[in-house]
């Protein structure tokens, strides 16, 4: 079984440190970033399964981080889950969505709700990731297949088998 990557950011360590009592499971990696820069850093060289994020950081919010995750292929598709403390204003929980989050928790956080909804998207990436194995798997017998289909064809003499 794969190690799923949860990446959590926030400027305050200390929340950090909370999330990270919350989520700490043996299977998973809590990596950790407390800047938006820090974040997209650590995505260019890991296989994360899950981004907590926050709203309100110095520099780069969370959500010019989650445009910029929707802007490259290979973070693109990285479920985002909003954590702040901003307002509950239906305009920046919109605007959230549209920068490409699937959930939004507002602080203070609920350890179980967040839990419950960390473990649904991991399940979901778990998932996902059988799936690709299994296409993986299907793909390379289709090409074995096929391999020997032309060795065959090729030892009776010919290609169509039409004379």
């Amino acid at each position: 079984m794969i190690e799923q990557k949860l990446l959590l950011v926030d400027d305050q360590p200390a929340n950090l440190v909370s999330l990270e009592a919350i989520l700490e499971e043996e299977g998973r990696v809590l990596l950790k970033a407390e800047s938006g820069q820090a974040a997209l850093r650590i995505m260019l060289r890991e296989d994360i399964s899950l981004v907590l994020l926050d709203v309100q950081m110095p520099g780069m919010d969370g959500f010019e981080v989650a445009e910029l995750m929707r802007q490259r292929k290979d973070t693109q598709t990285i479920p985002i889950i909003f954590v702040t403390a901003i307002s509950k204003e239906k305009k920046y929980v919109f605007k959230g969505y549209q920068a490409g989050a699937v959930d939004y928790l507002f602080k203070p956080l609920d350890p179980l709700i967040l839990k419950s909804k960390v473990n649904f998207f991991l399940e979901l990436d778990r998932q996902r990731r059988d799936l690709l194995a299994k296409l993986k798997e299907a793909q390379a017998h289709r090409a074995a297949y096929e391999a020997e289909k032309a060795r065959m064809q090729r030892e009776r003499g010919g290609g169509s088998g039409t004379a």
